[in-house]
């Protein structure tokens, strides 16, 4: 792809949330599309995401609004909770932060994606793994050969083509760790945050009936091997052993639990070569603190196809790398305020008790930023 030129050729390597939404959108730009997976199937693992205003514009904009609807759960409020004592610090309505705000299971998701793929006519290519990038186009395992104007990698932390384009950095561990889990019980459309010295939980329904469950905690050093594996529900349980009976309750539910170290690569200076370019986790993985993976992932495709197709890579990333650094500052803060202890907890817990009272709509003003972007504005 040279500079000015639309790429007419677009090569997707990752099937994932990023994936999908990019071939949607570059297609639906008049690129001729193709999609990559390395797994045998497209099947996301996992449990819940949170699908906030400026994702669910992109969902709009895709086609999907409806369908996303259907899929999912409109959230109502988020709730701040002391995970020692049960008491419910603050009250803060998502009505009111300007858009659609949705509870969803990755699966459901990504099968309204890949249902939308498959019925524009994208081929989705399996047990594809790219061994190579190249300035042609990729080099599977298995030595075929693959051309295409642009390389979209879209192939999440551990991206090939990243590697490709900015070179053997390692993903770096973050000294926290996290346990998800699916309970059964049935809630009212509220995430709730569960806040305690050095860790936190966080809970809200899903469509089907289940409480998805996100618990972390601070430890120094991850040394199981890989970032995720299946953990005992007792572990989980010994982490929250002094939680408050309301949480310690829901945590009683828990039959099955996975467990993974939360590692971050940096933000590169660069993410394309004018052949090849980044997206969602390949380019920015980000801490689950703000619920923001997929919805820049969203934001991402939306913005690449649209500058892709003018010709133009250094638009998208001149557009996309302040606003994700600026997301992941904050998802660090939240990191940060959801562990405090001794004074500064106490401090940090009457505040925004006092906000919630008094000015809670000043408080999600705070995120206009975040939510009320949209970046399909601009077509």
């Amino acid at each position: 792809m040279t500079s000015g030129r639309a790429p007419r050729h677009v090569l997707v390597v990752g099937g994932g949330i990023a994936g999908l939404a990019a071939a949607l959108a570059f297609a639906r730009r008049g690129a001729t599309v193709r999609v990559l997976e390395q797994a045998s199937a497209l099947a996301e693992v996992g449990a819940g995401l949170q699908i906030t205003p400026n994702g669910a514009a992109v969902l709009r904009a895709l086609g999907l609004g409806e369908a996303a609807e259907a899929a999912s759960l409109r959230a109502q409020a988020v709730e701040p909770h002391d995970a020692l004592s049960g008491r419910r610090i603050a009250h803060f309505d998502l009505g009111r932060v300007g858009g659609d705000y949705l509870f969803f299971h990755r699966a459901d998701l990504l099968g309204l994606l890949h249902d939308s793929v498959r019925a524009a006519g994208l081929p989705i290519r399996t047990d594809a793994r790219v061994a190579k990038v190249t300035r042609e186009g990729v080099r599977l395992g298995d030595g075929e050969e693959i051309a295409a104007d642009l390389i979209v990698g879209a192939d999440g932390l551990h991206s090939v083509v990243r590697r490709h384009l900015v070179g053997g950095d390692r993903p770096f561990f973050t000294r926290q760790v996290a346990w998800r889990a699916l309970v059964p019980a049935r809630q009212e459309p509220v995430a709730r945050i569960w806040m305690a010295p050095d860790r936190h939980v966080v809970t809200y329904p899903l469509r089907d009936g289940r409480l998805n469950l996100v618990a972390v905690r601070a430890e120094a050093a991850w040394s199981e091997e890989g970032w995720h594996h299946r953990d005992s529900p007792d572990a989980l349980r010994r982490a929250f052993s002094d939680a408050a009976p309301a949480l310690a309750a829901i945590l009683d539910r828990v039959g099955e639990v996975g467990r993974w170290g939360l590692f971050r690569h940096p933000i590169p200076e660069r993410w394309h070569d004018g052949s090849a370019v980044l997206l969602g986790d390949a380019a920015h993985p980000t801490l689950p603190f703000l619920a923001q993976g997929a919805n820049l992932a969203l934001e991402d495709a939306w913005v690449l196809a649209r500058e892709a197709m003018r010709g133009d890579l250094d638009a998208y990333q001149a557009q996309r790398r302040p606003r994700v650094t600026r997301a992941i500052a904050a998802a660090n803060a939240n990191a940060r305020n959801y562990h405090l202890s001794g004074p500064a907890r106490l401090v940090a817990h009457l505040g925004l008790g006092a906000l919630g009272r008094l000015a809670p709509d000043a408080f999600l003003r705070r995120l206009d930023w975040l939510y009320r972007f949209d970046v399909t504005r601009e077509g």
